[in-house]
């Protein structure tokens, strides 16, 4: 086996390796949104560590398949949107990330780092506090049980102080280490947007669901909580195996 032929073998073992992982982690917390018979889930978590961690034909075949897969099993008509649109979300993140690897120089790095850290925390702070506020039903599993799985009381407040902790932590973490951290949020957030935007298309478009903008906010939620756990992940990997940021 030459040397091309064993960093491919490498790279499509690493691929069905984050696909079973996206599959495991969208599987594993299922959160049914009545009104579109959607979902939520924290399958993007695994989708932006494998786009960050090793590039975009990796993040796009960990996203596609291994979302689809789960999809397929809890939700059909979702399989083949998903397949298309998670695809794309795991192409752009690992594409962008390493495209912009020097396009910019550490200071200018910072002032974005520090921008984006407002940006999430403001996302956070406001859709949440209007979405998530109050008396919170969770449904927890798929298909949807007719009844609530928990109900949960969240005062508005609670999100305006975590939106304000996550900005402080990233902008901290941004000045103190690593500029670069902005890089990485900026690609989730194009990536997340893909997916927000694919999904409303699909329901509205292909499924003829007219509440799909209802989704809208789950999504985005979906997509923060992502990127707030992804950069940490990838973060303390690449740290600790500092090999794997020549593998994208």
């Amino acid at each position: 086996m030459t040397e091309d032929s064993a960093k491919i073998a490498l790279k499509l073992a690493i691929a069905a390796v984050f696909a079973a992982l996206v599959w495991v982690a969208t599987m594993s917390f299922i959160v049914s949104v009545p009104a579109t018979t959607g979902y939520f889930n924290i399958g993007e978590t695994v989708i932006y560590v494998a786009a960050m961690l090793f590039g975009p034909l990796v993040g796009a075949f960990a996203g596609g398949v291994g979302a689809a897969f789960a999809d397929a099993l809890v939700a059909p008509s979702f399989a083949p949107g998903t397949l298309v649109i998670k695809a794309f979300e795991g192409t752009i993140v690992g594409f962008l990330n390493k495209k912009m690897l020097v396009k910019a120089s550490r200071s200018r790095w910072k002032i974005y780092t520090v921008l984006l850290g407002v940006i999430v925390g403001l996302l956070i702070a406001v859709i949440c506090s209007i979405y998530y506020s109050g008396e919170v039903q969770l449904y927890l599993g798929y298909p949807q049980p007719q009844n609530p799985t928990l109900t949960l009381f969240i005062p508005f407040e609670f999100w305006y102080i975590l939106g304000g902790i996550i900005a402080v932590s990233i902008t901290y973490v941004g000045i103190k280490t690593e500029p670069e951290i902005g890089r990485a949020i900026l690609s989730m957030i194009a990536g997340g947007l893909e997916m927000v935007a694919g999904y409303f298309l699909y329901e509205q478009i292909v499924l003829g669901k007219t509440t799909a903008i209802l989704e809208i906010p789950v999504n985005i939620s979906q997509m923060l909580i992502g990127l707030i756990v992804a950069v940490p992940v990838t973060r303390i990997i690449l740290r600790s195996l500092p090999q794997l940021k020549s593998q994208n």
